[in-house]
């Protein structure tokens, strides 16, 4: 595979970047649609604050990784099914320029959606962790990025935008299930458990949670982030292997 070039990748992305601005209707969505989900949170536990402070705090990590992994995926099927790619491919374009190029677009988009989302919880919302709120957005901003990372990556595998969307259930839902959200990780059985232990976004949730309960950075919150970047690397970089240039 092709080493990436900093000039192609930085030309990727101003691209992707651009088609971004005219599509209105996807910035509303990926912008405002965590906050307005916030929200809702927050009025369904305004009975019980302390609940609202763990829950929505996860969530703030949560959510931007549904909806990145969902938009960059059909995205991405929309590139491939449009030839799109494969008119790319007959350029100087590398596998890795283009998922790295969408990476970096996209994070640039989730840094956005997770400071909004933040600011939102944090001045509107009463969500106050102990940790500082920069570190929240830096977790959420990292948990968007995977959220790209595994959308590319499933992309790969999907024919029709109706298959990307059936991977959800496949890839997001297990690992919301088992993070930590509902019962505390130390509490599962152990095969349940185990499973936990290799699905990214358990560490997500150990992240917020972590910046939850101590006003300075602890070991084990830097370890976690450093275990999402890797995963979103990794996923890159097998993304780029399977990306086919057009759906059959």
């Amino acid at each position: 595979m092709a080493v990436m070039s900093g000039r192609i990748l930085a030309g990727t992305t101003h691209r992707i970047m651009l088609q971004l601005r005219h599509d209105r209707r996807t910035v509303g969505l990926l912008l405002v649609v965590p906050s307005l989900f916030l929200t809702l949170l927050y009025y369904m536990f305004d009975a019980d604050g302390m609940v609202f402070q763990r829950v929505g705090l996860v969530m703030l990590g949560l959510f931007p990784h549904v909806m990145m992994f969902l938009i960059t995926s059909i995205v991405m099927l929309r590139e491939r099914q449009s030839g799109t790619l494969e008119r790319l491919f007959t350029t100087p374009l590398g596998k890795l320029d283009l998922l790295f190029g969408y990476g970096v677009a996209f994070s640039i988009v989730a840094a956005l959606q997770g400071t909004i989302t933040a600011l939102v919880a944090h001045y509107l919302l009463d969500l106050d962790p102990a940790g500082h709120l920069g570190l929240v957005i830096v977790v959420a901003v990292a948990n968007a990025v995977l959220g790209v990372a595994l959308g590319l990556l499933c992309s790969a595998f999907a024919r029709t935008e109706f298959q990307a969307v059936q991977f959800m259930p496949v890839v997001v839902l297990p690992q919301t299930l088992l993070c930590g959200l509902f019962v505390p990780r130390d509490d599962m059985a152990g095969w349940l458990q185990a499973i936990s232990d290799v699905l990214p976004m358990s560490y997500a949730v150990d992240a917020l949670l972590e910046i939850g309960g101590h006003a300075d950075p602890t070991t084990t919150m830097w370890r976690d982030l450093a275990i999402i970047g890797g995963a979103a690397v990794l996923a890159l970089i097998l993304g780029a292997a399977t990306l086919r240039r057009r759906t059959p």
